[in-house]
């Protein structure tokens, strides 16, 4: 990646392991660049650090208050989830409502990320379904949104409303126009921009502008805060962080994209390690949350993943740590 710059490092005793590379940018509610470390024009993949934006036109469109949905959907809807109990029970409730079933999921079948809801159903002799799939949140939004537009049932393709409504409201929040998208794990399209477009994304969501778009990200951010256990679930950065940092509203991505939305500050955050690698961009969330005065460095959540570095028998032989000069 061009310009990328040293974050991350990574010590066993007196010798520097590892070393990541990558770029953070943080933008005001202006859409002003406030740091930057790397490169603000390196465009990205946003993957699911994106998904409250993938979740804007599901609000913006009256689609999420005509089928009257709650604060823990319009989180759902953001969310990578487990797949444990509290996140299946309710995307198949949610299913019911739309007179739909798992069949009309197009985000495949994945085995539940959650240990216990995991190992219960290997118990068991059952098989996953989609709704266990940890985007059967945001395929809920696409079929809600679907369903209020009167459209087809293949919401996935980049040419169906659901996604060209996504794709321009994207580039509107971004300030920028797409060069095009990957398919995502998810089978949805996942629309290319800038590091320093997606933090103008999520600066633009932690303001409380009443316009329609204002509105609808302000909704969205303050069910993902008022409901971190489902925006991911236990152990997750996401979770343990925004619990740790209340007020934060926190997403991961896929390939160690991260994004912060900070309505305290009017601030957006969007980071990128170059070689894709979560416990770099966990340090480096971390470490922003910390600089910013919205989280205790001495947190369980914040030492697990920016601290000292332990092995199998419990003795301290390295640690992890940022560098943001």
């Amino acid at each position: 990646m061009l310009h990328s710059v040293p974050l991350v490092e990574v010590w066993r005793g007196d010798f520097l392991e590892s070393c990541h590379r990558g770029h953070v940018i943080v933008c005001n509610f202006d859409g002003e660049i406030v740091q930057a470390w790397g490169n603000p024009n390196h465009v990205i993949l946003p993957r699911s650090s994106c998904k409250i934006l993938q979740a804007l036109p599901l609000v913006a469109s009256g689609a999420a208050d005509s089928l009257g949905l709650t604060t823990q959907q319009l989180a759902l809807s953001c969310a990578s989830h487990q797949g444990a109990e509290i996140h299946s029970n309710l995307v198949k409730s949610w299913l019911k409502d739309l007179r739909k079933t798992d069949d009309d999921f197009r985000c495949g079948i994945q085995w539940p990320r959650d240990t216990e809801a995991r190992n219960a159903m290997i118990k068991k002799d059952e098989t996953p379904c989609r709704y266990h799939n940890n985007c059967s949140g945001k395929h809920s939004g696409f079929l809600t949104l679907s369903a209020h537009l009167g459209a087809g049932p293949d919401y996935h393709l980049p040419e169906h409303p659901v996604q060209k409504a996504i794709l321009n409201t994207f580039e509107e929040v971004t300030g920028e126009t797409s060069p095009g998208y990957g398919i995502d794990g998810c089978s949805a399209p996942n629309w290319a921009c800038t590091i320093g477009g997606l933090a103008r994304a999520m600066a633009r969501c932690s303001g409380n502008s009443l316009d329609i778009l204002g509105l609808a990200s302000a909704r969205l951010r303050n069910a993902m805060m008022a409901h971190p256990d489902l925006v991911a679930g236990e152990t997750r950065a996401c979770t343990e962080l925004m619990d740790a940092a209340p007020g934060v509203a926190l997403k991961t991505g896929a390939e160690a994209v991260f994004t912060a939305i900070i309505p305290s500050k009017k601030m957006g955050v969007a980071i990128k390690i170059e070689d894709g690698a979560f416990r770099a961009s966990e340090a480096v969330i971390t470490a922003i949350l910390i600089r910013m005065g919205l989280l205790n460095a001495a947190h369980p959540a914040a030492v697990r993943r920016l601290g000292p570095i332990s092995n199998w028998d419990g003795l301290q032989i390295g640690s992890i740590s940022v560098v943001l000069d």
